[in-house]
């Protein structure tokens, strides 16, 4: 794949968005889990974020964890009773509103999550 299209209008350069890799998508982008007010918990990728909205890439549901005492746990340490928990499948991409908190996780839990079987009927 060759460099993404450009085009500058008014002095200001934008990059083509489709066309480019999940790698090239999720670069600098920090892995958190989110709690929103009425939505549930998440874990993913935060695209954007303005207010009370933000945009996840990659983000799974957090129905239930079990093995970490609270989502500070969960961000730093991930869960020790993964086959217990309850994390929906992966969805491309979802905007939130009403977040109320976002912890950076760290690689440790990014791993460990992912590791979490999907919990689906």
């Amino acid at each position: 794949m060759g460099k993404p299209k450009t085009i500058k209008i008014d002095e200001v350069e934008y990059v083509q968005k489709d066309g480019h890799t999940l790698a090239q998508q999720l670069d600098g982008l920090d892995y958190c889990i989110i709690r929103t007010y009425s939505a549930g918990c998440f874990a993913g990728y935060v695209k954007e974020r303005e207010g009370q909205e933000a945009t996840i890439i990659n983000a799974r549901r957090l129905w239930y964890w079990s093995g970490a005492s609270s989502l500070s746990q969960v961000a730093m340490e991930g869960v020790k009773n993964p086959s217990d928990c309850k994390f929906a499948m992966e969805v491309p991409e979802i905007i939130l509103t009403n977040v109320i908190e976002i912890i950076k996780a760290t690689e440790e839990a990014k791993e460990n999550i992912n590791e979490v079987p999907i919990w689906k009927e």
